[in-house]
């Protein structure tokens, strides 16, 4: 499991949307994260996996933007983008099990043909009798 360097993480204080009355309005305690996926310290594998994702939150040149402001602190918030951030690296570092197709059963053959041919037989004396 990769580990993210929070070192590699450039957080920029905002302000909040949403209600808060007078806090709102002047404190900054919201925070945006950016994380380069290219210049970062993430084995290759997982950063090929990342940039193939197809998360709104990526950008084209690669760099993960993540909003954090659940929280009135500013701390908490960075560590909200953090635990986030990491879940979206930890997502990518599973490697996805490769589907082999199976063939059907010999049994499972025999019991479908001998289900058709019960409901067919079925169908067939539904029609109009005759003398």
């Amino acid at each position: 499991m990769a580990v993210i360097n929070p070192l590699e993480v450039e957080f920029s204080a905002i302000r909040a949307q949403g209600p808060g009355g007078q806090n709102v309005n002047k404190v900054s305690c919201a925070v945006h994260a950016r994380f380069d996926i290219g210049a970062s310290s993430l084995p290759q594998h997982i950063k090929e996996r990342l940039l193939a994702s197809s998360d709104a939150r990526i950008t084209q040149e690669g760099v993960v933007v993540l909003k954090a402001q659940q929280s009135r602190s500013l701390e908490q918030n960075k560590e909200d983008a953090l635990r986030r951030l990491q879940e979206l690296v930890d997502k990518a570092s599973v490697v996805p099990v490769t589907r082999r197709p199976t063939r059907p059963t010999r049994g499972s053959q025999l019991r479908r043909l001998d289900s058709k041919a019960r409901s067919s037989q079925t169908k067939a004396l539904r029609g109009k009798v005759s003398d």
